[in-house]
């Protein structure tokens, strides 16, 4: 089986500062984000690509009692594929608003050999940014 990556979910303290992030330090477009500021959706989402997305889950999203244990932690952290022209941007942003930065460093991935660094948003959920430095293939087993 193979799939393709819809949307990961953020559970967010603070919905602005994870927009403000997400929009000004990654540059993803907000989407949903005047309608969730006129309380017409639930939460707001940033794009990766054509595809892909990250819902920001206000805490009334995810601190019910139900909702407990399936709530924070969010994850071991994400991974963001970049060309290395944009990769180099972000790093530099990422630097420019002096936010601790592991690496770069070598890491394998979906497509080989790549480039990482890695950092955190304002609420501690860890970013790996990526480039490799040649288009390959997926590896098939």
């Amino acid at each position: 089986m193979q799939g393709v990556l819809d949307h990961i979910v953020l559970n967010a303290e603070d919905v602005e500062a994870l927009v403000r992030f997400y929009t000004e330090v990654v540059e993803l477009a907000p989407e949903r984000l005047d309608a969730f500021r006129q309380g017409q959706v639930p939460f707001p989402s940033v794009r990766l690509n054509a595809g892909t997305i990250i819902d920001l889950a206000p805490k009334a999203m995810w601190q019910g009692a139900e909702l407990q244990d399936r709530g924070r932690p969010n994850l071991g952290h994400f991974c963001l594929t970049l060309d290395r022209a944009d990769w180099e941007g972000l790093r530099a942003r990422v630097a420019a608003r002096r936010i601790p930065i592991e690496g770069p460093l070598p890491r394998w991935g979906a497509r080989g050999n790549a480039t990482s660094i890695y950092f955190h948003d304002p609420e501690g959920n860890e970013i790996e940014a990526r480039y490799y430095e040649e288009e390959t293939s997926p590896p098939t087993t």
